[in-house]
């Protein structure tokens, strides 16, 4: 390998333990590269703006305020009342309510950190005070944080569309059944956990009418995906209109209809969204720089020759990316890994006869679970905000829940009619 890819991996693992900043330690590691490959800085430069030039991404920012706008509204509240009424009976209830809740929250928010902090802010203590035990709650609640990038519209899709040069459409179209399959599956391990655990569920059945208040009282915030995807599929919209549209939509709703936004509240918004769009687009720049750099030095090539003996084998070769994604994942921001990764397997996956559209969607469930496992798991930490448990304690009791997720990855991988049924 190169000299100057040695010192940017090199660089960028001492950042990544040093707990810099993910785009901080990726910009510096291409700077370094840069130097010892006696290559012109004006590289760095010219990507880090034109990484930015696509009309695709402008939906990112989009999505994060409309989703920062419901969060600070009522909408999560009534999600999560409609989500009682349909689940909260079941055996180990309100852990299927905060699944659900999430599932419905993803729709909404395309984040997991922000999915986590809103379900979970309301939920871990509601079910403290049913008498789950604290480390199952803030374990199921860091879980369903996850549906949070699986169901669309996700930030995560949007990126990964870009880079593959994928319908962003598509993508959102084909995350619904995996995201629900996903949530599915979380929801088998909170029901086995509960009977271990000998937790009694104090909720009866919601008659058909308590369901159709909960359902009228959480329209607003049930009609966002229908806005969102029914534009998108029915070729009215682009993803980035739709993105327009969703902030408008939550705008009327929120402030004029259900009067739950304040000048101060709104304030609070747009800074949020600031922070966490540019938090975002510095990761897009400095990783896009990173890729291209990669190509400079055919690492591609390299990865390709390296699997090159598995892509007669897609069976094979799909069990050693998952593998890729997991590890990838315990150490590396999501979108940094989309972007990273990508263009380095898509030659193989293409080779393979693999459809794009299927291995994005396998890409984001296998990177999300980077988000449950130190030591950059963001949601770990959010739960662990919220709950007041340790790190520790909370990595040994979501194991249950990681290895759902696991299980639900090979799935999704091995049966692609998941991801384009809807196609």
């Amino acid at each position: 390998m190169e000299t100057p890819i040695i010192f940017a991996a090199i660089t960028l693992v001492a950042f990544l333990v040093l707990s810099v900043p993910i785009g901080i330690s990726i910009g510096a590691s291409v700077a370094v590269a840069l130097a010892v490959g006696g290559l012109p800085p004006e590289f760095l430069m010219q990507k880090l703006v034109l990484s930015l030039d696509s009309f695709p991404l402008l939906a990112v920012p989009f999505f994060i305020l409309s989703g920062e706008i419901m969060q600070k509204g009522s909408m999560a509240q009534a999600l999560l009342n409609f989500s009682k009424c349909l689940v909260g009976h079941i055996t180990g209830g309100l852990a299927h309510v905060s699944v659900l809740t999430c599932m419905f929250y993803g729709a909404l928010s395309g984040s997991a950190p922000a999915t986590v902090a809103a379900v979970g802010g309301i939920m871990i203590p509601a079910m403290e005070r049913e008498g789950y035990k604290k480390s199952f709650a803030s374990a199921v609640n860091t879980a369903g944080g996850c549906l949070g990038v699986m169901i669309p519209p996700s930030v995560p899709l949007i990126i990964y569309g870009t880079t593959a040069n994928v319908s962003v459409g598509d993508l959102f179209i084909c995350g619904i059944v995996p995201g629900i399959f996903v949530g599915f599956c979380l929801m088998v391990v909170s029901y086995f956990l509960a009977k271990r655990d000998k937790i009694t569920t104090k909720a009866k059945m919601a008659s058909l009418k308590e369901i159709g208040v909960a359902f009228w009282q959480a329209k607003f915030a049930l009609m966002v995906p229908v806005i969102v995807l029914g534009g998108i599929y029915g070729g009215v919209t682009t993803p980035t209109e739709a993105g327009a549209i969703a902030v408008v939509y939550a705008l009327i709703a929120e402030g004029i209809v259900l009067r739950t936004l304040t000048l101060k509240k709104l304030l609070e918004i747009f800074k949020a969204s600031t922070i966490t769009s540019a938090t975002i687009f510095i990761v897009v720049a400095t990783a896009t720089a990173l890729g291209q750099l990669l190509m400079i030095y055919n690492v591609p090539d390299l990865i390709v020759k390296f699997f090159s003996g598995l892509v007669g084998n897609k069976f094979l070769l799909l069990a050693a990316i998952m593998v890729l994604l997991l590890i990838m994942g315990t150490f590396m921001d999501a979108l940094a890994n989309i972007l990273i990764l990508t263009p380095l397997l898509q030659p193989l996956v293409t080779a393979a006869g693999i459809d794009m559209t299927h291995f994005g969607i396998l890409m984001i469930v296998g990177i999300s679970i980077g988000f449950c496992t130190p030591p950059v798991g963001v949601n770990l930490f959010v739960a662990c905000g919220i709950s007041g448990i340790s790190i520790e304690k909370l990595s040994y009791s979501i194991l249950p829940f990681v290895g759902a997720l696991i299980f639900a990855m090979a799935v999704i991988a091995y049966v692609p009619w998941l991801s384009l049924c809807l196609l």
